[in-house]
């Protein structure tokens, strides 16, 4: 079970919001590349980056501190990043920059032929990022919340090929209220590609549940707030979650 330190990005700062609202944000760092040495320091084995602006204006916006903190820690620690991906160009240059993965998320959602060509064009390096409240698939910065069922999008995903699925649920995210367990793993179990939890970590328990579940699909599990404000201690998160999974 693979935990993975969320730095989210806006206005060059690391910060996080409550349930994706843009003016509900916590700035808990304004210095996120220094943030991403102390995760790498802590044992992370994999980094999740999300241009918050970038969502929101449909385009990058925090290009430069992306760019510094691919410099620091991308040769060692794999980086994925979301928000603000709607064009093949930017995929190119994000991985041209040293990004391991991107996430597509509302584009995929709007735009069902750009996450088909991306994933023809960069196979192996595409994630598709599902949002979901009540088992729907919300958009635009959680503001809509579509008709489409999220196991019904993440199947017709899953064959243009993406490596993985990051499932939010909205309603957890950013709140420290647990993970939702059920939904993640009834997803997980209606796919064959791996499964990424996102929303609600919030303590030692979020990850022994997670670990328990492991064997019907889930990879790993996002982690942010809690472990900003210290109800987890990510390396020892991760110990543990090693500890589990090898058992």
């Amino acid at each position: 079970m693979l935990l993975i330190p969320a730095i989210d990005l806006k206005d060059g700062q690391c910060v996080r919001l409550k349930q994706g609202v843009m003016d509900d944000a916590t700035v808990f760092s304004d210095d996120p590349v220094k943030v991403a040495l102390h995760w790498r320091e802590q044992g992370a084995r994999r980094l999740h980056l999300v241009d918050l602006n970038g969502a929101f204006a449909g385009k990058p916006k925090n290009l430069p501190v992306i760019r510094d903190i691919l410099a620091e820690v991308g040769d060692d620690m794999p980086v994925q990043l979301g928000g603000g991906i709607r064009d093949l160009d930017t995929i190119e240059k994000y991985l041209d920059m040293g990004l391991k993965h991107v996430i597509i998320g509302t584009a995929a959602v709007k735009n069902p032929g750009f996450l088909h060509d991306a994933c023809d064009a960069f196979p192996g390096q595409v994630i598709v990022g599902l949002d979901a409240k009540d088992g729907m698939v919300a958009i635009d910065g959680w503001a809509k919340v579509t008709n489409h069922n999220v196991i019904e999008m993440a199947r017709r995903f899953q064959d243009y090929g993406v490596v993985s699925v990051i499932y939010t649920d909205i309603g957890r995210d950013g709140m420290m209220n647990g993970v939702n367990i059920d939904a993640t793993v009834k997803l997980a179990q209606a796919l064959t590609i791996p499964v990424i939890a996102s929303g609600g970590l919030s303590n030692l328990d979020d990850v022994r549940a997670l670990c328990a579940v492991e064997d019907e699909g889930i990879e790993g599990a996002i982690t942010g707030r809690a472990i900003y404000e210290g109800s987890i201690q990510f390396a020892e998160a991760q110990s543990l979650a090693d500890e589990l999974s090898a058992d």
